[in-house]
């Protein structure tokens, strides 16, 4: 076994020290802490996450992760938002990978799905092709080369608080 050399750091199989105080310790979090490093790990930007926390109950935002148009955000506020690459598609995503009616986002109560609309290269929902799938917070739907993530309404994530009645 070697011996500890003054100045140098200690040998790897050295151990705990033996003496002093002990080494465990317990940190705690709020909510929104963790909330903020998850997104941080998720890769959105501080404008980001601003405007998922604004976004009204019932809505949700995609944002472009991969393909033409990266950061591009777009708001899910209505019943239905077909995207595609018709330049009169609610949401218009120009490549010729992306078919001009390719899927549609509809909502339900406040939730939302997506359809595929019988594109000739699919709708992915976390990398899986789908005909239809409801949305997760988080979750990544391609169409055509685009790739973007799914934000709910941090309003419509909450638990429900509201006090019962007795």
């Amino acid at each position: 076994m070697a011996d500890d050399v003054p100045g140098e750091p200690p040998a790897a199989n050295s151990g705990p020290p033996t003496t002093g105080p002990s080494n465990d310790t317990t940190a705690h979090f709020t909510d929104e802490f963790v909330s903020q490093l998850a997104a941080m790990e998720a890769g959105i930007s501080p404008e980001e996450q601003e405007a998922i926390a604004a976004l009204p109950s019932g809505s949700a935002l995609l944002v472009v992760r991969r393909g033409p148009n990266v950061g591009a955000r777009f708001l899910l506020d209505a019943d239905s938002t077909v995207a595609g690459r018709h330049p009169d598609a609610d949401i218009f995503l120009d490549d010729v990978t992306v078919s001009r009616r390719h899927a549609e986002f509809n909502r339900v109560g406040k939730a939302f799905q997506v359809h595929d609309l019988g594109s000739l290269n699919g709708t992915y929902f976390d990398g899986v092709r789908i005909e239809s799938a409801l949305l997760s917070d988080g979750a990544e739907v391609q169409v055509g080369k685009f790739r973007l993530t799914f934000y709910a309404s941090r309003l419509d994530l909450a638990p429900n608080t509201a006090p019962t009645s007795r």
